[in-house]
């Protein structure tokens, strides 16, 4: 009898961790948080070339560049990215189009928009430190200045040296 009481309590214990653990991952996903979608169309490095590509990003399901042709709408770009997510906000939606010229030009990610996954990308960044971008810009709200990036946990001159170059504040 003693034993089924021990096989009962171990499993409530197991029961109660799963419970525990699967409320901390809820939180930590801030499935929530409505990010604006963020669509970047870079302009072909050459006239003879017939295809863009777009930078899908924010509450989509396939954050990514998808191969564009200049006939597509704007729905035909969201499929590319396998929709928007059941969190999105349509009235959040960006749209950034580089005039003619600016395509040959690096694209600048926006430290006050990017996801981690796009920070992530960026030289010397890694998940941990894109981690430490986004909770600074929710705790002290959005960057004014570029430089202002040094003062994000674990980056310092060297690191900002090495992206300034590729980020903006826009």
């Amino acid at each position: 009898m003693k034993q089924t009481a021990f096989y009962k309590l171990l499993i409530v214990i197991s029961l109660t961790a799963i419970i525990i653990a699967g409320g901390v991952m809820l939180v930590q996903g801030r499935p929530w948080a409505k990010e604006p979608l963020e669509i970047t169309l870079a302009a072909p490095a050459t006239a003879s070339q017939a295809a863009m590509e777009a930078c899908i990003g924010g509450e989509v399901t396939s954050p990514g560049w998808y191969p564009v042709d200049s006939k597509d709408s704007i729905g035909d770009v969201l499929a590319l990215a396998g929709d928007v997510t059941d969190d999105a906000d349509a009235g959040l939606l960006y749209i950034d189009v580089p005039a003619a010229g600016e395509g040959n030009a690096p694209q600048l990610i926006s430290i006050n928009r990017a996801d981690a996954w796009l920070l992530d990308a960026l030289p010397g960044i890694g998940p941990s430190l894109a981690g430490n971008i986004i909770d600074y810009r929710e705790a002290n709200g959005p960057f004014t200045t570029t430089e202002e990036l040094k003062l994000v946990s674990g980056i310092g001159e060297s690191t900002y040296d090495g992206l300034k170059h590729l980020i903006t504040v826009k």
